[in-house]
Protein backbone atom coordinates (compact mmCIF):
# COMPACT_ATOMS: atom_id res chain seq x y z
CA UNK A 1 0.00 0.00 0.00
CA UNK A 2 1.33 3.22 -0.52
CA UNK A 3 1.15 6.70 0.97
CA UNK A 4 -2.01 7.68 -0.57
CA UNK A 5 -3.89 4.27 0.65
CA UNK A 6 -2.57 5.17 4.14
CA UNK A 7 -4.20 9.07 3.66
CA UNK A 8 -7.45 7.68 2.87
CA UNK A 9 -7.21 4.94 5.55
CA UNK A 10 -6.55 8.64 7.68
CA UNK A 11 -8.95 10.66 6.14
CA UNK A 12 -11.72 7.62 6.38
CA UNK A 13 -11.45 7.39 10.00
CA UNK A 14 -11.60 11.45 10.77
CA UNK A 15 -13.27 12.91 8.29
CA UNK A 16 -11.82 16.91 7.75
CA UNK A 17 -15.85 18.04 8.38
CA UNK A 18 -19.29 16.83 8.39
CA UNK A 19 -20.26 13.15 7.71
CA UNK A 20 -18.35 9.82 7.14
CA UNK A 21 -17.63 8.56 3.72
CA UNK A 22 -21.12 6.68 3.95
CA UNK A 23 -23.50 9.89 4.26
CA UNK A 24 -23.49 9.13 8.03
CA UNK A 25 -22.31 9.87 11.94
CA UNK A 26 -18.64 8.85 13.17
CA UNK A 27 -19.42 6.46 16.49
CA UNK A 28 -18.44 9.42 18.38
CA UNK A 29 -20.91 11.46 16.28
CA UNK A 30 -23.76 8.41 16.71
CA UNK A 31 -24.03 9.30 19.95
CA UNK A 32 -25.16 13.39 19.86
CA UNK A 33 -28.17 13.21 22.40
CA UNK A 34 -28.07 10.06 23.43
CA UNK A 35 -29.29 9.73 26.93
CA UNK A 36 -28.14 7.10 29.22
CA UNK A 37 -31.60 5.53 29.50
CA UNK A 38 -31.69 5.11 25.94
CA UNK A 39 -27.75 3.64 25.50
CA UNK A 40 -28.65 1.24 28.25
CA UNK A 41 -31.34 -0.11 26.50
CA UNK A 42 -31.39 -3.15 24.41
CA UNK A 43 -33.32 -4.14 21.56
CA UNK A 44 -35.63 -7.58 22.43
CA UNK A 45 -34.02 -10.65 21.51
CA UNK A 46 -30.71 -10.33 23.65
CA UNK A 47 -29.00 -7.71 20.98
CA UNK A 48 -26.38 -5.16 22.83
CA UNK A 49 -26.85 -1.96 23.80
CA UNK A 50 -25.40 1.35 22.63
CA UNK A 51 -23.54 2.14 25.57
CA UNK A 52 -22.27 -1.68 25.13
CA UNK A 53 -21.44 -0.87 21.24
CA UNK A 54 -19.27 2.25 22.93
CA UNK A 55 -17.51 0.36 24.72
CA UNK A 56 -16.60 -2.06 22.32
CA UNK A 57 -15.95 0.09 19.96
CA UNK A 58 -13.78 2.02 22.50
CA UNK A 59 -12.03 -1.34 23.32
CA UNK A 60 -10.94 -2.00 19.79
CA UNK A 61 -9.65 1.14 18.87
CA UNK A 62 -7.53 1.01 21.94
CA UNK A 63 -6.43 -2.35 21.02
CA UNK A 64 -5.29 -1.52 16.92
CA UNK A 65 -3.75 1.85 18.64
CA UNK A 66 -1.79 -0.64 21.11
CA UNK A 67 -0.70 -2.19 17.93
CA UNK A 68 0.42 0.47 16.37
CA UNK A 69 2.32 2.42 19.03
CA UNK A 70 4.08 -0.28 20.92
CA UNK A 71 5.54 0.41 23.70
CA UNK A 72 3.84 1.07 27.58
CA UNK A 73 -0.21 1.55 26.87
CA UNK A 74 -1.74 1.20 29.91
CA UNK A 75 -4.69 -0.96 30.23
CA UNK A 76 -7.98 -0.54 28.81
CA UNK A 77 -9.42 0.56 31.79
CA UNK A 78 -13.19 -1.38 31.61
CA UNK A 79 -13.06 -4.97 32.16
CA UNK A 80 -14.37 -6.87 30.67
CA UNK A 81 -12.73 -5.78 28.14
CA UNK A 82 -14.02 -6.68 24.71
CA UNK A 83 -17.99 -5.97 26.17
CA UNK A 84 -17.69 -4.20 29.55
CA UNK A 85 -20.15 -4.85 32.37
CA UNK A 86 -22.43 -1.45 32.82
CA UNK A 87 -23.42 0.32 35.41
CA UNK A 88 -26.61 -1.60 37.44
CA UNK A 89 -28.97 1.79 36.46
CA UNK A 90 -28.36 4.45 34.11
CA UNK A 91 -26.62 7.18 34.69
CA UNK A 92 -25.40 10.47 32.59
CA UNK A 93 -22.31 10.31 34.82
CA UNK A 94 -21.09 7.53 33.82
CA UNK A 95 -22.44 7.07 30.60
CA UNK A 96 -20.23 10.88 29.97
CA UNK A 97 -17.41 9.18 30.77
CA UNK A 98 -17.79 5.95 28.77
CA UNK A 99 -18.21 8.55 25.57
CA UNK A 100 -15.44 10.44 26.50
CA UNK A 101 -13.57 7.29 26.73
CA UNK A 102 -14.50 6.44 23.19
CA UNK A 103 -13.01 9.97 21.64
CA UNK A 104 -10.03 9.56 23.72
CA UNK A 105 -9.92 6.26 21.98
CA UNK A 106 -10.42 7.63 18.89
CA UNK A 107 -8.05 10.38 19.00
CA UNK A 108 -5.46 8.19 20.11
CA UNK A 109 -6.11 5.49 16.87
CA UNK A 110 -5.90 9.01 14.91
CA UNK A 111 -2.80 9.78 16.63
CA UNK A 112 -1.45 6.40 15.99
CA UNK A 113 -2.38 6.42 12.17
CA UNK A 114 -0.68 9.56 11.22
CA UNK A 115 2.69 7.93 12.89
CA UNK A 116 2.46 4.55 10.52
CA UNK A 117 5.05 4.32 7.98
CA UNK A 118 3.35 3.87 4.81
CA UNK A 119 6.17 1.54 4.25
CA UNK A 120 4.70 -0.73 7.07
CA UNK A 121 1.30 -1.22 5.44
CA UNK A 122 1.75 -4.45 3.89
CA UNK A 123 4.04 -5.98 6.64
CA UNK A 124 3.11 -8.26 10.28
CA UNK A 125 3.64 -6.44 13.20
CA UNK A 126 6.90 -7.67 14.86
CA UNK A 127 4.72 -9.40 17.44
CA UNK A 128 3.56 -11.84 15.52
CA UNK A 129 0.07 -10.96 14.76
CA UNK A 130 -2.13 -12.41 11.95
CA UNK A 131 -2.92 -9.06 10.26
CA UNK A 132 -0.72 -7.08 8.51
CA UNK A 133 -0.63 -3.13 9.56
CA UNK A 134 -2.79 -2.14 6.82
CA UNK A 135 -5.39 -4.67 7.66
CA UNK A 136 -5.85 -3.97 11.06
CA UNK A 137 -6.21 -0.22 9.54
CA UNK A 138 -8.71 -1.17 7.16
CA UNK A 139 -10.18 -3.65 9.70
CA UNK A 140 -11.09 -0.98 12.31
CA UNK A 141 -12.23 1.39 9.58
CA UNK A 142 -15.07 -1.46 8.78
CA UNK A 143 -15.73 -2.56 12.32
CA UNK A 144 -16.26 1.82 13.57
CA UNK A 145 -18.79 1.36 10.01
CA UNK A 146 -20.66 -1.76 10.81
CA UNK A 147 -21.47 -0.93 14.80
CA UNK A 148 -21.87 2.45 13.83
CA UNK A 149 -24.93 1.32 11.39
CA UNK A 150 -25.94 -1.04 14.39
CA UNK A 151 -26.19 2.27 16.85
CA UNK A 152 -28.48 3.81 14.26
CA UNK A 153 -30.72 1.64 14.12
CA UNK A 154 -30.90 0.56 17.95
CA UNK A 155 -31.63 4.86 17.72
CA UNK A 156 -34.61 4.07 15.41
CA UNK A 157 -35.72 1.03 17.37
CA UNK A 158 -35.53 2.67 21.11
CA UNK A 159 -38.03 6.13 19.26
CA UNK A 160 -40.09 3.46 17.99
CA UNK A 161 -40.83 1.07 21.36
CA UNK A 162 -41.49 4.86 23.06
CA UNK A 163 -44.01 5.66 20.29
CA UNK A 164 -45.39 2.30 20.28
CA UNK A 165 -44.42 1.40 16.58
CA UNK A 166 -41.82 0.00 14.41
CA UNK A 167 -40.05 1.68 12.06
CA UNK A 168 -38.91 0.18 8.91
Amino acid sequence: MSREALALIRRTIQPLRGQAWHGGPTPVGALRGVRADEARWSPPGGRQSIWRLTLHIAYWKYTISRHLLGGDIPRFPRSPANFPALPATPDEKAWAADRALLADEHRRLVAALSRLDPALLGRRPPQGKRWTWGEMAIGILVHDAYHTGQIQMIKRLWRGRRQGVSEE
